[in-house]
This record gives structure tokens, sequence and C-alpha cells, in this order.
């Protein structure tokens, strides 16, 4: 082969390469430093956050937001400069987070402050569980009582990403980059008595963390949305 033909090959191959790498990179977990990605937590304070009960559930420390409930299940909205949390429809959201072993917690969307019992479970929304206890069979990642996650995934007492995604009336949830739920809300879903509100809401609704009971501890270094 002589120098030239060698030369276009090579070139060809290299070309090959890039194209190769992109579409590589198509569906892969999106940047969250883009500028359209806004940081729900600012690692200081909870100034764009309000607790439903259980007032001190929720602190920061060493710029980690921790939830452990005192006392009462509660629970985090999120409402920025508002009084009242902040509604989102379809967006997607990327929350890292690790848990103490044995302890419960859980990620809401499309929620709000109604409860439906006086234990504090919220009436209305989704949950994206948090669990790392062994002996609990909806694992994180569950789209509770919905699309139920019955193996562990990964190692929840490291830090890990959860990625979750609503447009329109499908969601879908990531562990790490790796599909876990892609969900699509029927017509008319069949819901256990207890668990009607489990819909999306028309209009969307708040982001909520869970503080789930004084044996759980859970905590949050990133939490970012981007509205879609």
């Amino acid at each position: 082969m002589n120098h030239d033909a060698f030369s276009l090959v090579y070139s060809m191959r290299q070309l090959s390469m890039v194209v190769l790498s992109g579409l590589l990179l198509v569906g892969c977990t999106p940047d969250p430093n883009e500028s359209n990605w806004i940081d729900l937590f600012n690692g200081m304070d909870l100034s764009d956050w309000r607790t439903n009960r259980a007032e001190g559930s929720f602190t920061v420390k060493e710029g980690l937001l921790v939830a452990h409930s005192l006392d009462l299940r509660s629970h985090l909205f999120y409402v920025g400069n508002a009084k009242e949390p902040i509604a989102f429809k379809d967006f997607e959201l990327i929350v890292v987070a690790k848990g103490e072993p044995d302890s419960n917690s859980g990620i809401f969307i499309h929620t709000d402050y109604d409860l439906r019992d006086e234990l504090g479970h919220l009436a209305n929304g989704y949950e994206i569980n948090l669990n790392t206890s062994p002996k609990v069979t909806r694992k994180t990642g569950s789209l509770y009582d919905v699309v139920d996650l019955s193996e562990p995934l990964l190692d929840d007492t490291e830090w890990f990403e959860t990625r979750i995604r609503v447009e329109g009336k499908r969601i879908q949830v990531w562990l790490n980059g790796k599909s876990v739920v892609d969900y699509l809300e029927p017509e008319n879903p069949d819901r256990k008595p207890n668990r009607k509100g489990r819909l999306l809401k028309p209009n969307g609704g708040a982001i909520a963390l869970q503080a789930h009971d004084p044996d759980s501890v859970w905590y949050f270094k990133e939490i970012r949305l981007k509205q879609l």
C-alpha cells in the first residue's frame, strides 16, 4: 500500500471513530452542568425548601441535606422563592444520595401537602423508593406500588445517582445510568383505595423528599432539575 492510500484509509478510520463516539453518547445521562439545569439544593441551607410537619427532620450538615425524622414521618417540599410548593409537570430530576443501613426514604413527584392518614403518608403523586433495608421487598428505584423492583440493583449505602424523567404520561427512572422503570400511566389506572391519588397531575405537582422514621437516615448532596 502506497503512502497516499495508507493516509486515506487512516483518515477514514479516524472519521469512523469520531462518528461512532458521537453515536455512543446519544441517550447517555445528560450533563447536569448544562445551563438549562437548575440546582434545587444550594448545599448551604434549606431556604428554598419547606417541611410539612415534624420540623427539624431535615437539616444541612457539611454541605449535605440530611433526612432524619425526629418523630413523625415528614416531607420536605421544594418551594423556591414562594411560600407554596412549585408545580413541575414535564421535567428531568437528578438526585445524588446515599442511605445509612436499614434506612427508608423516598423522592416524591407530582405531589402536594395533602395527607391520606395520621401517619403522614402523602395522598397524591408518585414515590420513587429509597430503601437500604435487605428485608424490604420494594428496592431503591421502585415506582412505589406501581412498578416495584424486587432485587437490589446497587449498593445504596454508597453515593449513587437517581435520574427521573416525566414527560406527558410517561415516567422513567435510571439508577447510575441504568434504566430501571419505564411506565406509561394508562387512561384509568387501577389503584388500591389508599393509593387513589397516585396519579400524574394535569398541571404538575411538587417535588418532595421523605424523612421516614427516627431509625432512618438519608443524605442528599445533589438535587438538580431541568424542565422539558
